[in-house]
């Protein structure tokens, strides 16, 4: 007698289109990066992932180079294990460093793309993924390669739709370029880092994309990897991702103890202060309402290593709608880091209410 499937609920969930695309997202979603796979396996990931479904979020993030493929692992086991729908789930994952570290493991050949690809899904136990990202961009590939791969991966029904991750601006119009000549699939997102001690790319170098192509990003590091949740405001907690992926933030720690690492913490405290006294949330709130509110973003991406984190994070929902212009301008003047406007050497500003390419 078979059992039917977890019914899906998107409680109070936003949902956004990703990108160009018709697919829909919710505003927040699930990483495992740094986390599933390496410092969070088997009961506690299940844990965390049912919290998650629970309270809406039906959208899950990994890839091949995360814990060198556990972690696609362990979220193909828990999908599985809980008896999710797949229709009411979207599943990401991305190809670049695979696993097993051979010459054609690495990068984004038409060898990698698909066999990283076949792989993928292995590990998930999964027929398709929703969206493949490439994780990296490739100057050793042509571009044509890469977009003719992916391409391939969608026609064989292994993805619906392809995206880029930390690819310059300049790397997504090529792709958009070869796709339009070739009348092949261009990337529909791109999955950036953005938060809101971090702006120039996803707020200037790619606003003309935004325009362009109805490009959406996936955010990932919205926290700044924890920074803007304020632990970081008087020292290094023991149980913090800092200390204990001290390898992999080495230059991050060694900035926090400089002049430039001092000013942000700074900021976050005077941020801390705002988001309490004028808002009556957390700064971690404040901080997640404020990438989602930016115009690209489609998805920010929350990393946990325990569910009530998941549970906590969801709070910014209720956030999102007192960021009003005046209280936008009120964080300018604490962050003070807003990219600089595209140079017009001297001509008076067009009208914004009139045609402008960007």
């Amino acid at each position: 007698m078979s059992t039917q499937p977890v019914k899906y609920d998107p409680k109070n969930m936003i949902f956004r289109r990703l990108g160009s695309s018709g697919l829909r997202v919710p505003v927040f979603s699930f990483g495992g990066w740094l986390t599933v796979g390496a410092t969070v396996k088997g009961d506690p990931v299940k844990e965390i992932m049912k919290t998650a479904f629970e309270n809406g979020i039906n959208m899950f993030d990994t890839a091949e180079g995360y814990a060198k493929g556990e972690c696609e692992v362990e979220m193909g086991r828990v999908i599985k294990e809980l008896g999710w729908r797949r229709t009411d789930l979207i599943i990401s994952t991305k190809l670049f460093w695979g696993p097993h570290g051979s010459p054609n493991d690495i990068g984004l050949s038409r060898k990698h793309i698909i066999e990283g690809a076949k792989e993928a899904l292995e590990r998930l136990q999964l027929d398709y993924v929703d969206i493949i990202f490439a994780h990296r961009p490739d100057n050793t590939v042509p571009m044509e390669e890469v977009v003719r791969a992916f391409n391939y991966v969608i026609e064989k029904g292994w993805a619906f739709y392809w995206a880029t991750s930390e690819w310059s601006a300049y790397e997504i119009e090529e792709a958009h370029h070869v796709a339009d000549k070739l009348g092949l699939i261009a990337p529909i997102a791109e999955q950036c880092q953005h938060h809101m001690l971090h702006r120039e790319r996803p707020e200037k170098e790619y606003a003309p994309l935004y325009k362009k192509y109805d490009l959406g990003t996936t955010v990932w590091s919205a926290l700044a990897s924890g920074l803007l949740t304020g632990k970081y405001n008087n020292g290094i907690p023991p149980d913090s991702r800092f200390a204990t992926n001290k390898d992999f933030f080495k230059d991050t720690l060694d900035i926090l103890t400089k002049d430039e690492g001092l000013k942000k913490i700074e900021k976050v405290k005077q941020l801390t202060e705002f988001a309490e006294k004028e808002l009556g949330c957390s700064v971690t709130h404040l901080a997640l309402a404020w990438v989602a509110k930016q115009p690209g973003t489609s998805t920010v991406i929350l990393g946990a290593t325990k569910p009530e984190q998941v549970i906590d994070n969801l709070k910014a929902l209720d956030v999102i709608p007192k960021l009003t212009e005046e209280v936008l301008e009120k964080i300018e003047k604490i962050l003070d880091n807003k990219p600089s406007p595209v140079a017009t050497w001297g001509r008076p500003a067009l009208d914004k209410n009139g045609r402008s390419p960007f």
